[in-house]
């Protein structure tokens, strides 16, 4: 991380020196982007590599068991964006290199997102307000996240991870569509919780970072999914890759190959497993169907139709992103579409429903914005919002104690 920190503060201190010369700078922007990448490469992708590459007959190569740095998918998105964006005219070049670090090493984001891009908090690194109320609203922020990941994301996690283990002989189809439908909420609260927490620790040092994720299980398509599930992800790949590739400013067969490269990156960006890069290219195929056809018949259809069409999609792009085996990955989508002789229904499927039948309520309602709408429509500035700390506390105190209690507090980055 701080190898990567100093040369991309030269980098984009080099491409300012030469920006009346792009051919010059030119050569730093291509420098930066080879050298983070075969940082990233080196350390997440070699392994993977040499075990492909043993399988084809080239036994004589040998994986190196390297540990995966922390946080190295984040921060190297982060940093190669410095010097590209300080070419591009869209940033100006950072003279103090504490600042930059700063940057880079911002503890709230750094291992688990957002990818916080450096023109976004540009002006906030010089001045930034730190208020009251606004260490007040990041602790509110941070409490929700918290609330997210460890009472939502844990507890129907926990629901996945039975449901997944159970003997083929005990598994029905609801069974498994229930066991897809509990780690697609794991997931979602899992990751939009650590994005809050992120937002509300960078709001008590008097940062604002963008927002990551919109509920995007509201979605009628899943163009409009990507728009709302880890926006600065998605964000990244079209402005730093799917834009300078050609976008959809050209023939549509080039704009069909643009997509298919975004997201085979956005896949492999994941993590070094081939379900990742399926997975990928799963939504690139989906995105590219929508962009030719489906996605203006969907505009025009039953609005329960588009959401239930995207809903069911999105189940099936969490089960190929659960499973790295791909055996178990086709045993599981088989016993979710009858193939393997299961009944529909069973008593384990009734067992798991009555012990989880509020928790799933409650996670459905969470996924929308009822409770934000509720809460700017008849708590904030009332006579109620005084119940506001008095829920943070509690929300605080739950969340240690689950933290203390449980023995399942999976961190789902880890993977990637």
């Amino acid at each position: 991380m701080l190898l990567s920190t100093v040369v991309d503060y030269f980098n984009g201190y080099m491409i300012d020196k030469h920006k009346d010369n792009k051919k010059i700078a030119k050569r730093f922007v291509i420098f930066s982007i080879c050298f983070n990448l075969g940082l990233l490469g080196f350390f997440k992708y070699f392994d993977f590599i040499v075990l492909n590459l043993n399988q084809l007959g080239f036994e004589w190569l040998k994986p190196l068991g390297l540990a995966l740095p922390i946080g190295i998918s984040f921060y190297t998105f982060q940093t190669m964006s410095y010097p590209i964006d300080v070419y591009r005219g869209q940033a100006d070049v950072q003279k103090s290199i504490i600042s930059f670090g700063a940057y880079v090493t911002m503890f709230p984001q750094l291992i688990a997102g957002p990818i916080v891009r450096y023109k976004d908090i540009a002006k906030q690194l010089v001045h930034r307000d730190e208020t009251m109320d606004k260490f007040y609203n990041g602790v509110q922020r941070f409490v929700t996240g918290l609330a997210k990941k460890v009472l939502l994301a844990n507890n129907i996690g926990l629901l996945w991870e039975t449901i997944h283990t159970l003997p083929t002989s005990q598994m029905s189809i609801l069974t498994a569509w229930l066991g897809a439908i509990a780690f697609g909420f794991q997931i979602y609260f899992d990751f939009s919780g650590y994005s809050d927490m992120a937002i509300g620790l960078g709001k008590m040092f008097g940062f604002e970072f963008l927002e990551n994720f919109n509920y995007p299980y509201i979605s009628k398509s899943i163009t409009e999914f990507w728009r709302r599930w880890h926006i600065s992800l998605s964000t990244w790949f079209r402005d730093y890759v799917y834009i300078p590739l050609g976008g959809n400013r050209c023939s549509k067969l080039m704009n069909y190959r643009n997509i298919l490269i975004v997201w085979f990156l956005t896949g492999l960006w994941h993590g070094a497993s081939w379900n990742f890069i399926l997975w990928g290219l799963y939504f690139g195929i989906l995105l590219m169907i929508e962009k030719s056809f489906l996605l203006k018949k969907l505009e025009k259809s039953n609005a329960l139709v588009a959401h239930s069409y995207t809903l069911f999609l999105i189940l099936i792009s969490w089960v190929i992103f659960a499973f790295d085996d791909f055996g178990n990955l086709l045993h599981y989508l088989r016993m979710m579409f009858g193939f393997e002789g299961l009944s529909f229904i069973n008593s384990y499927f009734m067992f798991f429903i009555r012990n989880n039948i509020f928790l799933l309520i409650i996670l459905c309602i969470a996924s929308t914005p009822f409770i934000k709408n509720y809460y700017h429509r008849y708590i904030e500035n009332k006579k109620w919002e005084v119940l506001v700390p008095v829920l943070v506390v509690v929300g605080l105190v739950l969340c240690t104690a689950f933290i203390v209690d449980a023995s399942y507090n999976p961190f789902l980055y880890f993977r990637f």
